[in-house]
């Protein structure tokens, strides 16, 4: 069976694919590789029809990863799927805190998830940061309750956690109170691999310039 064997090829053929699903969107360059690249690591152009994205998040997330800025994240999964070289060569990392016994410790102590310590324990370094959220709602509920209570204000937030309970519920409040541009998908779906695609999208694209 004859099929495509490199890598550039076979991203290029994907996105030859998935241009369709675009066309009538009437989206901006930068819109159009963001989209592209969710559908891509998704497997499913039905992502075209429930992604949001606040006019200025392309440019404020370039703009903020350019001048060095760090990732913040809520599981590994997400920390790992990131191009972390690419990511390095502008001088950012990428931090996750899910493991860490002190965010464990807390977490058990308050009676609240890990995910919503960690987002805690980072505190006021999330400001000027990229928030990058693919699995737990509850660390999106906590990124919007820090910024609506305290003055921190990151560059982004990419919020797409995923699930029956709460994901839906957490992105929608997202898009309607952030004072920060976001990048969101409605409804149940997301997910680790769609917010390490959002980032990528972005790096690549200040790559690309």
């Amino acid at each position: 069976m004859e099929f495509i064997k490199d890598p550039m090829a076979i991203e290029r053929r994907s996105m030859e694919i998935i241009a369709p699903y675009l066309d009538t969107l009437h989206l901006s360059p930068e819109a159009i590789k963001i989209y592209s690249r969710i559908i891509h690591a998704a497997g499913d152009p039905d992502y075209a029809k429930v992604i949001r994205i606040h006019e200025a998040a392309a440019t404020a997330g370039c703009q903020a990863l350019k001048q060095g800025c760090h990732i913040f994240c809520d599981v590994e999964m997400v920390r790992t799927g990131i191009n972390k070289k690419t990511l390095a060569s502008l001088g950012g990392q990428v931090h996750c805190l899910i493991a860490d016994e002190g965010v464990a410790a807390t977490a058990k102590q308050e009676g609240i998830t890990r995910s919503m310590a960690a987002m805690r324990a980072f505190g006021s370094r999330l400001d000027g940061a990229v928030v990058a959220i693919g699995n737990a709602p509850t660390a999106l509920f906590e990124v919007i309750r820090l910024m609506e209570e305290t003055c921190l204000r990151p560059a982004l937030v990419i919020g797409v956690p995923v699930g029956f309970v709460g994901a839906s519920e957490s992105k929608e409040l997202l898009a309607k109170v952030s004072p920060v541009p976001y990048i969101t998908v409605e409804g149940t779906k997301g997910g680790s691999p769609i917010a390490a695609a959002t980032v990528n999208a972005l790096l690549y694209m200040d790559q690309q310039r």
